[in-house]
């Protein structure tokens, strides 16, 4: 005899109900997380190509004459565009945007690649991990200053070279200390990625933002370093107020932090285990700290491009290959990590140009430049600074990547600046505030979101927590824009 069993979404038979329940709740979590899942950032910048394809059907075709400066600029003159011949994109051009946006990339996608692994072996050695833990060594009794210590430490390596991904591994080493010290989840998750996060925005010799949009906007790479610097100290250190006036008030009151009961249930904290800080890694650290001077001395006195900046780094790593008594074959394994971890965010770059190449090809990119300067033209040029500052701020939400944005926005913001009357180095900062600042706010951030996860913190625990200083840093960022239009890179 067969029995037939009946069942709708809630009633099964009674012996397999909590399995047939559990399996049908996994189920429906799981259609749940592909309805709000966000798609991957190649998937959102391939749609671009297409939307750029599609455009050069839509928008008329012309284009601006262009001058040499006496900076040696190609700048856009204003009134000289003129309607041009219409050469819509086709099937093959959308297919062979990629290879040419990768070709046109080529200088910059290596670049990041060769920083990218000389900054795999410094890890390699060992030498960052230790100058952390001797940081948080050298702090006992003195809890607090742990805090601002070690996000100035992530603070630096932001503003040099760029710390995003390379975060994850200290927020395992972190987290823990911060619960360790009597402060909460919370805390250690905010040094690195507060920490690291706003040095990175209000970066001043980061070579994946302020180098990449600098090369592409055609202005010196690394200058206007003095008022970056300025910049830099002060958002920082808003920033690690705020972070400390939270772990303050959390160690003397547990019960206010939002992750109290998490933390509570924790199985990874433990005895913190200290890396002693050898010779070795005293001698990388005096490396870095020259490899830092020596770029900003090239830069400035002899005028260093992508390709020297590429041949020094590349020295780096290996002098600190040598010191850090790593062989050749160790060598070549941490440089080929550190080209890895690169390899989302360069090759987001080349993809971005595509969209370029689309629209460059297509004879419509000054005509979308003139539409943008032609929305903003009547309005006091603070309202077009701090436009750019807001456009560069919402284009952070689907392309998190920030040299990949970089590669989108400033080929239209650069000549965008020219006809508004805002200087590139102001259209360059406020790409760089408006990239960075959202990184630890948008789950559209990969890295970010994996961090959160390694902390153990939940996003929408984090959000309710963050959000008033992520308000803070926006006004901060506005600010300094037009601090820096109205008075250190003003347009005559």
């Amino acid at each position: 005899m067969i029995r037939i069993i009946l069942c709708d979404n809630a009633h099964f038979y009674p012996r397999n109900g909590k399995i047939a329940m559990s399996a049908l709740t996994t189920m429906r979590r799981k259609v749940a997380d592909r309805r709000l899942s966000v798609p991957h950032v190649y998937v959102i910048i391939f749609g671009l190509i297409v939307v750029a394809a599609a455009a050069t059907y839509i928008v008329p075709a012309g284009s601006f004459d262009r001058v040499e400066d006496a900076g040696g600029q190609q700048v856009v003159v204003d009134g000289s565009y003129q309607a041009s011949e219409s050469s819509p994109a086709g099937v093959m051009d959308v297919l062979t945007s990629v290879h040419a946006g990768m070709v046109e990339a080529a200088p910059i996608i290596f670049f990041i690649f060769i920083v990218g692994g000389a900054f795999g072996v410094f890890r390699a050695t060992g030498t960052a991990d230790a100058a952390v833990s001797r940081i948080a060594a050298k702090t006992g009794g003195r809890e607090i200053l742990v805090v601002p210590a070690l996000m100035l430490f992530f603070a630096v390596g932001g503003a040099v070279f760029g710390l995003a991904e390379e975060t994850i591994p200290y927020i395992m080493i972190i987290t823990p200390l911060a619960i360790m010290l009597g402060y909460d989840s919370l805390v250690g998750a905010a040094i690195v990625l507060v920490g690291a996060g706003s040095g990175f925005a209000a970066a001043f010799m980061n070579p994946f933002t302020v180098g990449v949009a600098q090369g592409i906007a055609g202005l010196p790479i690394f200058s206007g370093l003095g008022p970056r610097i300025v910049f830099w100290v002060l958002f920082v250190a808003v920033s690690t107020a705020y972070v400390t006036w939270y772990a303050v008030r959390v160690r003397r009151k547990p019960s206010l932090s939002p992750v109290h009961n998490d933390d509570q249930k924790r199985d990874d904290i433990g005895p913190a285990e200290s890396a002693p800080l050898g010779r070795r890694h005293i001698a990388n650290l005096v490396v870095l700290l020259l490899t830092i001077c020596i770029l900003a001395g090239g830069v400035i006195a002899f005028g260093w491009y992508i390709p020297e900046i590429s041949g020094l780094f590349l020295a780096m790593g290996l002098i600190m290959a040598l010191i850090g008594g790593l062989g050749f074959s160790e060598t070549a394994e941490a440089f080929v990590n550190g080209f890895l971890a690169m390899t989302m965010g360069a090759l987001v770059i080349g993809l971005a140009y595509a969209v370029l190449t689309v629209l460059t090809n297509g004879n419509i990119m000054d005509t979308i430049i003139l539409g943008l300067a032609d929305s903003v033209r009547h309005l006091p040029t603070e309202f077009a600074a701090l436009g750019m500052y807001g456009a560069q701020s919402l284009t952070n939400l689907i392309v998190p990547s920030g040299s990949g944005q970089a590669a989108l926005t400033m080929p239209i913001m650069a000549p965008l600046s020219d006809l508004v009357g805002v200087s590139r180095q102001t259209a360059v900062l406020a790409f760089q505030f408006g990239d960075g600042i959202s990184n630890i706010l948008t789950p559209t951030s990969g890295y970010f979101m994996a961090a959160l996860a390694a902390a153990g913190v939940s996003w929408s625990k984090w959000i309710r927590w963050i959000w008033p200083l992520i308000l803070i840093q926006y006004v901060l960022g506005g600010l300094f824009v037009l601090v820096a239009h109205l008075f250190i890179w003003p347009v005559s």
